[in-house]
């Protein structure tokens, strides 16, 4: 029987709302209905309230604005800047609202527990935007490894700017930059104060608190995955960056007692989307390759090689689903806010990607 639709409201109009989750919840119109948006860009509000039909009394400046007005909203979907994310997830569920927050959930250790005990006071679903987590292919790899010795892990995502990804994506992107004064500031400031809280005892760079916010953004999708797949591991025993006040590249070596982990990141100017985790067994690799998130229906992929008992060797690749991983992810979120279903990517869980992206920079070589 179908259920009830859910009532959304989507908080950041900019790029991932436009090529990705706008267009998602379109898709599934038997299950949500995009009702309101918000963001601090008029033109950014009256574009996506254009192209996805929503009036322009239900678009809003203010989040408050929008959480008091007379609108019905079950969920929002945050999609802004990392460094509000924690005051903004709050916010909402004190106004009783599920939530979707887009990675990071958090960008300090306090304010992730806050987050945690505001799930708890407000009995609402917190549901942490981890997509790569939900790409039947993962679950097809952690099939395929149960049991074995694992002997070494490559974790990678060494991809293009998105733009290569989203001019072609046919999703009619548009970038604006119509800020209020001072927002741009207000931005660094709060980039400042996160970075200042965690990582005070190195004696704060300017590359540091850089780092900190590449690894909780892009490094989150590889740290979650990670951890889905292979649990924390016990230390990061080697970490090295490259590049200048913004570095774009990374190698660290996470020990898991029995094999090492060699995780790899970086952003450049090339228009390939690398991004996989590679398992080294002692009879078997066994990879997952995801591809770019902005353009619809690319398959997630797995390949298993190993040699047969005749000795001929063997490549399998398998494609589950052309669904792709944000869809499923939805599905999740809707089966966890109108059946109660427990769901893996919650706050608590999220908090882990914390600790691994301080493990990383406690671990840095210079």
């Amino acid at each position: 029987m179908p259920g009830p639709i859910l009532n959304v409201a989507v908080l950041g109009c900019g790029e991932v709302a436009q090529c990705v989750h706008l267009p998602t919840l379109l898709f599934q119109s038997d299950r949500y209905k995009a009702v309101a948006l918000c963001d601090i860009s008029q033109q950014s509000l009256r574009h996506c309230g254009s192209r996805f039909h929503i009036p322009e009394a239900s678009q809003f400046a203010d989040l408050a604005f929008m959480l008091e007005s007379s609108l019905s909203i079950d969920l929002v979907v945050i999609l802004t800047a990392d460094q509000y994310h924690a005051e903004q997830v709050i916010q909402c569920a004190d106004a009783g609202t599920h939530v979707l927050i887009e990675k990071p959930m958090a960008q300090t250790f306090p304010e992730a527990e806050a987050i945690e005990e505001a799930r708890k006071r407000n009995g609402v679903v917190i549901f942490v935007g981890y997509m790569r987590r939900f790409a039947p292919a993962l679950a097809l790899l952690k099939a395929d490894i149960e049991g074995k010795q694992i002997r070494y892990v490559r974790v990678r995502d060494i991809i293009g700017k998105n733009p290569f990804f989203t001019s072609q994506a046919g999703m009619f992107l548009k970038y604006f930059h119509d800020f209020p004064p001072g927002a741009s500031a207000e931005l660094a400031k709060r980039k400042r104060a996160n970075a200042e809280e965690v990582l005070a005892r190195r004696g704060l760079t300017r590359q540091d608190e850089e780092s900190w916010v590449h690894l909780g953004c892009l490094g989150s999708h590889d740290l979650s995955a990670m951890r889905d797949v292979l649990g924390m591991p016990r230390k990061c025993s080697f970490a090295s960056r490259s590049g200048e006040e913004s570095p774009k590249w990374w190698s660290a070596i996470f020990d898991y007692g029995d094999f090492n982990a060699l995780y790899e990141m970086a952003i450049d100017n090339v228009a390939i989307f690398d991004a996989h985790i590679e398992i080294y067994t002692d009879d078997s690799r066994v990879k997952v390759q995801y591809d770019t998130p902005f353009v619809k229906g690319l398959p997630i992929k797995l390949t298993i090689q190993k040699n047969l008992e005749n000795g001929a060797f063997s490549e399998q690749v398998i494609r589950p689903t052309y669904i792709d991983p944000y869809t499923i992810e939805y599905g999740k979120l809707y089966e966890a806010i109108v059946n109660g279903n427990a769901y893996k990517t919650t706050p608590s869980d999220a908090q882990n990607d914390l600790m691994l992206s301080n493990m990383i920079m406690e671990a840095l070589v210079e």
